[in-house]
Formats: structure tokens, C-alpha cells, sequence
């Protein structure tokens, strides 16, 4: 295939990726665009896996952002995600694509599909050493929302056991559903997989809704309330981080019930023990604005081909 990425039709990055998913974007679709070829071919098996993600870079809606970008999986393409906002704050200043100081700060504008984000990006010494993602407003959806939960016989998630359970939904750019559960970790992970699909399902023909955040709760520290979660988004995939976007819901959620106080953080622990931080740092027209701080690296710089004569053609997924 030519190197380099197809053409992406439209005049905003909201309309690109209305324009792609139309375009062959749903899993389902027999012929796929130049376009979602190429996102094939980077999320599944032998180049990825199924837990794969990533960004089309894109230009912004206008001249006032930095860049815009398409994020994508393998089911297809997300309207937010704030681990990737950090982690292209952190390459378009490292890359030099925006100046920084060699001490201090440096605001990266970034046109996702859900709106104008930021990402500050901390310096000290000519490194980068933290990065806050500054997400739309968020607001709280619905409390208390009851779904029949796990099917009887099927297993529960880390100690839910079988029939309803109750959710909270929140939109932070994208729309999440949070569930606590007594546990959250590596053996419990198959589990809540499983009941993050089936809430999935449940809610779909009410909200457009992405994930689904499993969180247990561990004692306060010093700062404010400490989580650790595991998100369950698209169609099973797994967030390895606590989750950017993921983490602006929580923050709403807990502000909202007043479990967040004004100065507190919130300690956001992922399954494989990385940590976010998050604030909320004021309200506009009944939402909240909120900022996450993380970092993130570059690991590598890689050439993916397709072969003509590759019978495996874009790839599979198991």
C-alpha cells in the first residue's frame, strides 16, 4: 500500500471522524476505506492487538490549536481520550512541533471530536517531566441508574454477583457509566471485562455511551480520594491506564456528591498501578471543568507495511 496516511474528508475534526465512521468505520463493514484500512492494520494481530489505540493526526478546526487528531481503535474511532491528549502534549513539545521552555510550561491546543483540549506540559532542566490534560466540561448524566447487571450463572465481577447492580453516567467528552466493586485488579480483570460488555449493551439504546470505569475505593491520602479503576471501553477493550477521560468523569461524579472538596485531588490508580492526579478546578453552565496530570513517553518509531501478496491482508483479532 502508498506510504503515508489517505486523505481525511471534512472541515473539522468532529466531521472527520463523522466522515470516516460513515465511511467504513463500523467493524462490520465489508470494504473498508483507504482510511480504516490503515486503522485495521495497526489494531489487530500480527502489527497490534486488540487492545491497541492511537491518533490520526489531523489539522485543527482553526488557527487558535496546535493540531487535531483522530483517535482510533479497534472498534472504530472515540470521540475523546485523554491519555492521548497527554501523550501528544508530550510528543509535539519533545518533537519541537510546539516551543517550550527549557524550565517551565507550554500550552499544547489540541481539536479532538468532542472539542477544544489542552495539554500543559511541565519542564525542568530541557525535559518534560509531567503533562496536565485540560478536558471540556463535564457534566453528570444520571445517578443511581439500575441495569439487570450479570445474567444468572454468569460470573460476577470481582465479588458482583448475579442480577442488578447501579451505575453512574457522566460525559466527559465521551459518556461513561462507574460502577464500584470491591476489588480491581490483574485476577479480577477477565470479570469485569465481561459485565463491562454487558452494561455496555444494556445502556446503548440511551446513550452513546464508550466505557464503562469499575473502581474501588482505598483510604484517603493526604491530598484527597484515592481510586483504583479499570475502564472497559468500545466493545471489551481494556484501558491500561487510569484513564484521561475516564478520570474527568470521576472527578464530576465525585464532586458532585461531595466526596471532592474545592483543593482536593483525586489519586487515580490504574490496573497496572500507573497514576493519574485529578482536579476540579470550577463549574460552567451546570458542568465541570477539570484537569489530569500524567506523563508519557515515546517508546519507538515504526514502519508498518502490507504486503501485496499477504494472505493475512490487514490482520485478525481473536
Amino acid at each position: 500500500m502508498p506510504a503515508g496516511l489517505p486523505p481525511i474528508a471534512g472541515d473539522t475534526v468532529a466531521e472527520r471522524r463523522a466522515i470516516a465512521i460513515g465511511a467504513g468505520g463500523r467493524p462490520t463493514e465489508p470494504r473498508p476505506s483507504a482510511l480504516d484500512t490503515v486503522r485495521r492494520l495497526l489494531t489487530r494481530e500480527p502489527r497490534g492487538h486488540a487492545g491497541m489505540y492511537g491518533g490520526f493526526l489531523v489539522p485543527p478546526d482553526d488557527d487558535e490549536a496546535h493540531l487535531g487528531v483522530l483517535f482510533f481503535h479497534k472498534d472504530g474511532y472515540s470521540t475523546a481520550c485523554g491519555h492521548g491528549t497527554i501523550a501528544l502534549g508530550a510528543w509535539a513539545v519533545d518533537s519541537g512541533l510546539v516551543a517550550a521552555p527549557e524550565d517551565g510550561r507550554a500550552l499544547v491546543r489540541i481539536d479532538v471530536p468532542s472539542g477544544r483540549v489542552a495539554a500543559v506540559v511541565h519542564r525542568t532542566g530541557g525535559r518534560t517531566t509531567a503533562v496536565t490534560f485540560r478536558n471540556v466540561p463535564t457534566r453528570v448524566l444520571e445517578r443511581g441508574v439500575r441495569l439487570n447487571g450479570p445474567r444468572a450463572g454468569a460470573p460476577g465481577a470481582g465479588g458482583v454477583g448475579d442480577g442488578p447492580v447501579t451505575v453512574d453516567l457522566a460525559d466527559a467528552g465521551a459518556v461513561y457509566a462507574s460502577m464500584r466493586v470491591p476489588e480491581v485488579s490483574l485476577r479480577t480483570l477477565p470479570e469485569l471485562t465481561a459485565l463491562g460488555r454487558e452494561l455496555r449493551r444494556e445502556l446503548l439504546d440511551r446513550y452513546e455511551l464508550y466505557g464503562v470505569i469499575f473502581h474501588q475505593e482505598l483510604d484517603d491520602g493526604p491530598a484527597g480520594p484515592v481510586q483504583r479503576n479499570v475502564t472497559v471501553f468500545a466493545d471489551g477493550q481494556i484501558d491500561r491506564s487510569p484513564c484521561g477521560s475516564g478520570t474527568s468523569a470521576r472527578l464530576a461524579l465525585l464532586a458532585d456528591e461531595g466526596a471532592l472538596r474545592t483543593g482536593q485531588e483525586l489519586r487515580h490508580e490504574s490496573v497496572i498501578g500507573s497514576v493519574f492526579t485529578g482536579r476540579v478546578i470550577g463549574e460552567r453552565d451546570g458542568a465541570y471543568l477539570t484537569e489530569v496530570t500524567g506523563l508519557a513517553h515515546r517508546t519507538g518509531e515504526h514502519r508498518f507495511v502490507l504486503h501485496e501478496q499477504d494472505e493475512l491482508g490487514t490482520g485478525f483479532l481473536l
